[in-house]
C-alpha cells in the first residue's frame, strides 16, 4: 500500500466519531487493494459465547445482520488462533461452507476465508472475516491489507473502550438514581410518622403498660431503620465517588492514548510528507526549504535554521533558515566546536534548552549568552557520519520544548538525514549559493 493511502487512513480512523465510519473507511482501503474481496466484522458475545452481529461495509454505509451462531461452528485449531488474537487465519476445510456461515456470496469459485480475532483487554471483542478470489500469482490480499490492520485493530480498540465508559456511566447514574429513589422515599416515610408522633394531642387516654411497650418497639424499629437508611445512604454515596473518581481516572487514560493515536498519525503524516517532497523535488534549494518548513510548522519554531557539512575541514555552513536576522546570510560558515550548533555537532548529542536563565549551567553551553526562549540543537547524523545540525528556537505562544518534542525531531531529523544524504544536498546546495 503506498504511503500516502495509508496515511489517509489512520488519519480517517483516528476522527472516526463510531465503529461504522472505521469499517466504512477500511471497505474503500480494501476496494483499492481488491474488488473481489468482501470485509465483515462479527460481533462476539463473551457471555453467551456466541457471534451475535455481523456488520459489512457497503460503500458508503455498513449493513447489519443478526446472527445468533454460537462460536463452536468453527474447527478447533482455528478457534483457538482466533482467541489467541494476531494475524489472519486461512479456513480451508470447507471453506464455501464457513464463508456462508460469515454471511458471504459464495459465488467466487474457489474463493479463500480468512479470520483474525479483534481483542479488547485481553479479551476476544470481535471476529473480522476476509473472503477473497483464490490466486495463482501474486500476494495475497490478507498480506497486503496487514499494515492498514494494525490501524483498524488501534480504532476498534479504542471505540471499544469507549462505548464501555459510556456504559458504565449510564449504569452509574441508574444506580444512583434508584438509591437516591429510595432513601427519599424511606425519609420521606419516617418524616410522616414523626409528623403523626408529633401531632397526637396530650389529653388522650393513658395506655396500659402493654400498649406502652409495643409503642416503644415500633419506635425503636422505626429508629433503627432509620439510622439503617442513614447508613445505606452513606455507603451509596462512598461507592458513587469511589466509581466518579475510577470513571475520571478511565477519562485520563483513554485521552492519553487517544493522543497517543494521534501522535503516532502526526508522524506518519510527516514521514509521508518529507518523503513526497523527496519524490518530486528536484532541485536542491526547493528540497532543503521544504525539509525545513516542514520540520519548522510542525514544531511551531518562529526561527528556525539547516547547517550541513562543509567541504572545508571541520566546518558546517547555513543552508537555509526562517525568522534569523538580516546580517545572517545562508552560505556563511561556523567551525565544529565553536557555538551552540558547532558544539551539538562535535557531541553528537541532541540539545535541549528550556529556560534560557539556566542555560549558561548546561556542560555544553558554558559561557555562551542567549536572549532567547526554549529551544532544540539537533544532530544529523546517518550511518555514523555527520551531516549538520537542525536548530529550532522560539516555540509559538510563548510554549516550551519538552523531551517529547526533541523525540519527535530525532524521527524527523533521521529522515532529513536519509533524504540529504542520498540527494547529495551538502554538496549540489553550494552550488547554488553566492557565498563560499
Amino acid at each position: 500500500m503506498p504511503p500516502r493511502s495509508l496515511a489517509s487512513l489512520a488519519h480517517a480512523l483516528a476522527a472516526a466519531p463510531d465503529l461504522e465510519h472505521a469499517l466504512v473507511a477500511m471497505g474503500e482501503c480494501l476496494l483499492e487493494l481488491d474488488r473481489g474481496a468482501s470485509l465483515a466484522l462479527i460481533q462476539y458475545n463473551a457471555r453467551r459465547d456466541m457471534l451475535a452481529e455481523r456488520l459489512a461495509p457497503v460503500g458508503a454505509r455498513v449493513v447489519r445482520t443478526a446472527m445468533e451462531t454460537t462460536f463452536d461452528h468453527l474447527p478447533e485449531p482455528v478457534r483457538q488462533r482466533i482467541l489467541a488474537g494476531g494475524p489472519f487465519v486461512d479456513v480451508t476445510d470447507r471453506s464455501a461452507d464457513y464463508a456462508r456461515l460469515c454471511g458471504f456470496s459464495t459465488q467466487l469459485e474457489g474463493g479463500v476465508l480468512a479470520v483474525r480475532g479483534m481483542k479488547v483487554e485481553g479479551q476476544l471483542g470481535a471476529v473480522l472475516a476476509l473472503y477473497e478470489p483464490r490466486k495463482i500469482f501474486g500476494t495475497r490480499t490478507t498480506e497486503r491489507l496487514a499494515p492498514a490492520l494494525a490501524l483498524f485493530d488501534l480504532a476498534f480498540v479504542r471505540l471499544a473502550e469507549r462505548d464501555a465508559r459510556l456504559e458504565a456511566v449510564k449504569t452509574l447514574e441508574d444506580i444512583t438514581q434508584r438509591v437516591h429513589g429510595e432513601y427519599v422515599r424511606k425519609l420521606s416515610a419516617l418524616e410522616a410518622e414523626l409528623r403523626v408522633v408529633r401531632n397526637t394531642p396530650r389529653d388522650v387516654v393513658a395506655l396500659n403498660p402493654a400498649e406502652a411497650i409495643a409503642l416503644q418497639a415500633d419506635a425503636a424499629r422505626a429508629v433503627e431503620e432509620a439510622r439503617r437508611s442513614t447508613r445505606k445512604a452513606e455507603l451509596a454515596e462512598q461507592q458513587l465517588g469511589a466509581a466518579v473518581s475510577q470513571l475520571e481516572q478511565a477519562h485520563i487514560e483513554l485521552h492519553r492514548r487517544s493522543e497517543a493515536l494521534r501522535q503516532r498519525t502526526r508522524t506518519l503524516y510527516l514521514v509521508d510528507r518529507a518523503l513526497t517532497l523527496d519524490a518530486q523535488a528536484h532541485e536542491a534549494r526547493a528540497l532543503v526549504d521544504g525539509l525545513l518548513s516542514l520540520v519548522g510548522d510542525d514544531m511551531q519554531a518562529q526561527r528556525c535554521s539547516l547547517m550541513l557539512r562543509a567541504p572545508e575541514p571541520d566546518h558546517l555552513y547555513l543552508a537555509a533558515a526562517r525568522g534569523i536576522a538580516p546580517n545572517v546570510v545562508e552560505g556563511m560558515r561556523i567551525r565544529i566546536g565553536e557555538g551552540v550548533a558547532g558544539r551539538v555537532a562535535a557531541a553528537r548529542e541532541p540539545l535541549l534548552v528550556q529556560d534560557v536563565r539556566e542555560a549558561a549551567q548546561h556542560p555544553l553551553l558554558r559561557d555562551q549568552y542567549f536572549t532567547t526562549g526554549s529551544f532544540i540543537s539537533f544532530p544529523l547524523v546517518y550511518h555514523d557520519e555527520l551531516v549538520g545540525v537542525l536548530n529550532l528556537t522560539n516555540r509559538a505562544q510563548r510554549g516550551i520544548y519538552t523531551e517529547e518534542d526533541v523525540e519527535r525531531v530525532r524521527l524527523l531529523g533521521l529522515v532529513i538525514s536519509l533524504i540529504a544524504s542520498r540527494n547529495g544536498l551538502s554538496e549540489r546546495l553550494l552550488e547554488t549559493l553566492d557565498v563560499r
